[in-house]
Protein backbone atom coordinates (compact mmCIF):
# COMPACT_ATOMS: atom_id res chain seq x y z
CA UNK A 1 0.00 0.00 0.00
CA UNK A 2 0.84 3.49 -0.78
CA UNK A 3 1.71 4.68 2.84
CA UNK A 4 3.44 1.59 3.86
CA UNK A 5 5.57 2.38 1.21
CA UNK A 6 6.07 5.57 2.20
CA UNK A 7 6.63 4.64 5.59
CA UNK A 8 9.44 2.34 4.35
CA UNK A 9 11.46 4.90 2.04
CA UNK A 10 11.29 6.82 5.02
CA UNK A 11 12.58 4.71 7.78
CA UNK A 12 15.76 4.20 5.32
CA UNK A 13 15.96 8.18 5.13
CA UNK A 14 15.91 8.42 1.33
CA UNK A 15 13.01 10.75 1.34
CA UNK A 16 13.07 12.83 4.25
CA UNK A 17 16.35 14.38 3.65
CA UNK A 18 16.62 15.68 7.10
CA UNK A 19 19.20 14.21 9.50
CA UNK A 20 17.77 12.11 11.94
CA UNK A 21 16.29 13.08 15.37
CA UNK A 22 18.21 10.93 18.15
CA UNK A 23 17.39 11.97 21.61
CA UNK A 24 16.51 10.43 24.89
CA UNK A 25 11.40 6.77 25.06
CA UNK A 26 4.54 7.50 24.23
CA UNK A 27 2.06 5.40 26.09
CA UNK A 28 1.78 5.32 29.28
CA UNK A 29 1.63 1.91 29.74
CA UNK A 30 3.46 -1.40 28.30
CA UNK A 31 6.49 -0.60 30.45
CA UNK A 32 6.73 -3.56 32.27
CA UNK A 33 10.17 -5.55 32.29
CA UNK A 34 10.37 -7.09 28.87
CA UNK A 35 11.55 -10.72 29.19
CA UNK A 36 15.04 -11.60 29.97
CA UNK A 37 16.64 -12.57 26.98
CA UNK A 38 20.58 -14.11 26.72
CA UNK A 39 22.11 -12.93 23.63
CA UNK A 40 23.10 -9.50 22.19
CA UNK A 41 23.70 -8.22 18.69
CA UNK A 42 25.42 -5.33 17.26
CA UNK A 43 24.57 -1.78 17.15
CA UNK A 44 24.47 -1.61 21.02
CA UNK A 45 27.49 -0.16 23.57
CA UNK A 46 27.73 0.43 26.84
CA UNK A 47 24.87 2.60 27.59
CA UNK A 48 25.20 4.38 24.69
CA UNK A 49 25.22 4.23 20.69
CA UNK A 50 27.16 6.24 18.44
CA UNK A 51 23.44 8.41 17.32
CA UNK A 52 22.72 8.33 20.94
CA UNK A 53 26.30 10.23 21.38
CA UNK A 54 25.63 12.52 18.49
CA UNK A 55 22.36 13.49 20.33
CA UNK A 56 21.61 15.38 16.75
CA UNK A 57 18.67 16.59 16.36
CA UNK A 58 17.30 18.30 12.94
CA UNK A 59 17.43 22.17 11.83
CA UNK A 60 14.26 23.80 13.08
CA UNK A 61 14.45 25.13 9.37
CA UNK A 62 14.67 21.58 7.99
CA UNK A 63 12.14 20.62 10.52
CA UNK A 64 9.55 23.53 10.14
CA UNK A 65 9.68 22.31 6.23
CA UNK A 66 8.93 18.55 6.92
CA UNK A 67 5.87 19.80 9.22
CA UNK A 68 4.20 21.96 6.41
CA UNK A 69 4.65 18.82 4.21
CA UNK A 70 2.47 16.67 6.83
CA UNK A 71 -1.15 16.66 5.93
CA UNK A 72 -3.56 18.81 8.75
CA UNK A 73 -6.51 16.59 9.60
CA UNK A 74 -8.78 16.32 12.12
CA UNK A 75 -8.23 13.24 14.62
CA UNK A 76 -10.06 10.13 13.38
CA UNK A 77 -12.69 8.19 16.37
CA UNK A 78 -10.32 6.20 18.47
CA UNK A 79 -12.56 3.17 17.83
CA UNK A 80 -10.61 0.03 17.62
CA UNK A 81 -7.58 0.93 19.02
CA UNK A 82 -6.03 -1.80 21.30
CA UNK A 83 -2.00 -1.74 21.60
CA UNK A 84 -2.37 -5.28 20.37
CA UNK A 85 -2.48 -3.67 17.50
CA UNK A 86 1.00 -2.75 17.19
CA UNK A 87 2.43 -5.84 18.18
CA UNK A 88 3.64 -7.61 20.93
CA UNK A 89 5.44 -4.93 23.39
CA UNK A 90 9.25 -4.64 22.59
CA UNK A 91 9.13 -7.16 20.30
CA UNK A 92 12.93 -7.38 18.88
CA UNK A 93 11.13 -8.73 15.65
CA UNK A 94 11.22 -5.22 13.85
CA UNK A 95 13.17 -3.82 10.72
CA UNK A 96 14.10 -0.64 12.65
CA UNK A 97 17.40 0.39 14.29
CA UNK A 98 17.97 -2.18 17.04
CA UNK A 99 16.16 -4.90 15.41
CA UNK A 100 16.85 -8.70 15.55
CA UNK A 101 19.93 -8.07 17.67
CA UNK A 102 19.06 -10.38 20.41
CA UNK A 103 17.60 -7.75 23.20
CA UNK A 104 14.03 -6.73 23.70
CA UNK A 105 13.38 -3.14 22.80
CA UNK A 106 12.86 -1.96 26.16
CA UNK A 107 16.27 -3.34 27.07
CA UNK A 108 17.64 -1.50 24.19
CA UNK A 109 16.27 1.77 25.05
CA UNK A 110 17.68 1.97 28.58
CA UNK A 111 20.75 1.05 27.35
CA UNK A 112 21.11 3.60 24.78
CA UNK A 113 19.47 6.33 27.43
CA UNK A 114 21.01 5.14 30.68
CA UNK A 115 24.87 5.68 32.01
CA UNK A 116 26.64 3.98 34.75
CA UNK A 117 24.60 0.73 33.10
CA UNK A 118 24.96 -2.99 35.29
CA UNK A 119 24.13 -5.85 33.22
CA UNK A 120 21.78 -9.09 34.82
CA UNK A 121 24.36 -12.02 35.22
CA UNK A 122 24.69 -14.09 31.99
CA UNK A 123 22.69 -12.03 29.76
CA UNK A 124 25.10 -10.40 27.97
CA UNK A 125 24.95 -6.90 28.82
CA UNK A 126 21.42 -7.27 27.15
CA UNK A 127 19.12 -7.14 30.20
CA UNK A 128 20.05 -3.52 32.32
CA UNK A 129 19.85 -3.82 35.99
CA UNK A 130 21.08 -0.86 37.36
CA UNK A 131 21.57 2.82 36.02
CA UNK A 132 21.45 6.53 36.16
CA UNK A 133 19.20 8.35 33.62
CA UNK A 134 19.25 12.21 32.94
CA UNK A 135 15.54 12.43 32.26
CA UNK A 136 15.32 14.99 29.22
CA UNK A 137 11.19 15.23 29.79
CA UNK A 138 12.23 17.44 33.61
CA UNK A 139 16.69 17.81 33.40
CA UNK A 140 15.93 15.36 36.90
CA UNK A 141 18.53 13.02 37.67
CA UNK A 142 17.16 9.51 38.36
CA UNK A 143 17.94 6.03 39.59
CA UNK A 144 17.06 3.08 38.34
CA UNK A 145 17.17 -0.42 39.31
CA UNK A 146 14.90 -3.37 37.91
CA UNK A 147 12.10 -4.90 40.17
CA UNK A 148 8.36 -5.38 40.71
CA UNK A 149 8.17 -2.11 42.91
CA UNK A 150 11.51 -0.31 40.70
CA UNK A 151 11.39 -0.63 37.31
CA UNK A 152 8.12 1.88 36.98
CA UNK A 153 10.22 4.84 38.13
CA UNK A 154 11.86 5.26 34.26
CA UNK A 155 9.53 4.05 31.45
CA UNK A 156 9.63 4.07 28.52
CA UNK A 157 8.13 6.60 25.95
CA UNK A 158 6.21 7.11 22.47
CA UNK A 159 7.08 9.98 21.90
CA UNK A 160 3.97 10.07 19.45
CA UNK A 161 1.79 7.99 21.32
CA UNK A 162 0.47 4.89 19.98
CA UNK A 163 -2.92 6.05 20.38
CA UNK A 164 -2.37 9.38 18.99
CA UNK A 165 -0.72 7.61 15.73
CA UNK A 166 -4.07 4.90 15.46
CA UNK A 167 -6.31 8.33 14.91
CA UNK A 168 -4.27 9.81 12.62
CA UNK A 169 -3.09 7.73 10.20
CA UNK A 170 -1.86 4.65 11.36
CA UNK A 171 -5.52 2.15 11.34
CA UNK A 172 -4.42 2.72 7.58
CA UNK A 173 -1.15 0.89 7.94
CA UNK A 174 0.00 -2.88 8.41
CA UNK A 175 0.78 -4.24 11.12
CA UNK A 176 4.28 -4.56 10.88
CA UNK A 177 4.80 -0.76 9.88
CA UNK A 178 2.48 -0.42 13.26
CA UNK A 179 4.60 -2.62 14.77
CA UNK A 180 8.26 -0.96 13.55
CA UNK A 181 6.57 2.30 14.85
CA UNK A 182 5.34 1.22 18.45
CA UNK A 183 9.67 -0.07 18.33
CA UNK A 184 11.48 2.82 16.29
CA UNK A 185 14.55 3.89 18.61
CA UNK A 186 13.33 7.67 16.77
CA UNK A 187 10.40 7.89 18.54
CA UNK A 188 10.99 6.19 21.91
CA UNK A 189 12.73 8.08 25.21
CA UNK A 190 13.35 6.72 28.58
CA UNK A 191 11.78 9.12 30.89
CA UNK A 192 10.78 9.69 34.39
CA UNK A 193 7.65 7.27 34.86
CA UNK A 194 5.40 9.82 36.62
CA UNK A 195 6.22 12.26 34.01
CA UNK A 196 5.46 9.94 31.29
CA UNK A 197 1.68 8.80 33.06
CA UNK A 198 0.53 12.54 33.26
CA UNK A 199 1.43 12.71 29.30
CA UNK A 200 -0.32 9.60 28.82
CA UNK A 201 -1.58 9.69 24.98
CA UNK A 202 -1.31 13.56 24.56
CA UNK A 203 -0.31 15.20 21.29
CA UNK A 204 2.51 18.49 21.28
CA UNK A 205 -1.20 20.76 21.62
CA UNK A 206 -1.87 19.41 24.78
CA UNK A 207 1.40 18.08 26.54
CA UNK A 208 4.84 19.54 26.23
CA UNK A 209 7.72 18.43 28.41
CA UNK A 210 8.04 20.48 31.56
CA UNK A 211 11.93 21.17 30.86
CA UNK A 212 11.83 23.87 28.34
CA UNK A 213 14.93 23.52 27.08
CA UNK A 214 14.06 20.47 25.40
CA UNK A 215 10.96 21.44 23.76
CA UNK A 216 12.81 21.70 20.34
CA UNK A 217 14.21 18.37 20.03
CA UNK A 218 10.24 16.79 21.61
CA UNK A 219 8.62 18.25 18.66
CA UNK A 220 11.68 17.79 16.27
CA UNK A 221 10.87 14.22 16.94
CA UNK A 222 7.48 14.52 16.44
CA UNK A 223 7.49 15.83 13.10
CA UNK A 224 10.03 13.25 12.01
CA UNK A 225 8.56 9.80 12.92
CA UNK A 226 4.96 11.27 11.98
CA UNK A 227 6.50 12.19 8.31
CA UNK A 228 8.34 8.87 8.25
CA UNK A 229 5.13 6.77 9.17
CA UNK A 230 2.48 8.57 6.49
CA UNK A 231 0.67 10.10 9.73
CA UNK A 232 -1.34 13.51 9.79
CA UNK A 233 -1.62 16.59 12.80
CA UNK A 234 -4.44 18.33 13.77
CA UNK A 235 -4.38 22.32 13.13
CA UNK A 236 -3.92 22.95 16.93
CA UNK A 237 -1.19 20.31 17.21
CA UNK A 238 0.55 22.06 13.78
CA UNK A 239 0.22 25.55 15.56
CA UNK A 240 1.69 24.48 18.16
CA UNK A 241 4.85 22.78 16.88
CA UNK A 242 5.44 25.41 14.67
CA UNK A 243 5.29 28.07 17.18
CA UNK A 244 7.86 26.07 18.71
CA UNK A 245 10.19 25.09 15.73
CA UNK A 246 10.10 29.42 15.56
CA UNK A 247 11.84 29.66 18.04
CA UNK A 248 14.66 26.87 18.26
Amino acid sequence: MARTAHHRRGITGVTIGIAAVIVLGGCANSNADAPETSSLGSGIGSGVTTTAVAEASTPSSAAAGLLAQIPIKGRAPKTGYDRALFGTAWTDDVTVEFGHNGCDTRNDILRRDLTDLTFKDGSKSCSVQTGTLRDPYTNKTIAFTRGQDTSSAVQIDHVVALSDAWQKGAQQLDTQTRTNLANDPRNLRAVDGPTNQKKSDSDAASWLPPNKAYRCQYVTAQVEVKAAYGLWVTQAEHDTIADILATC
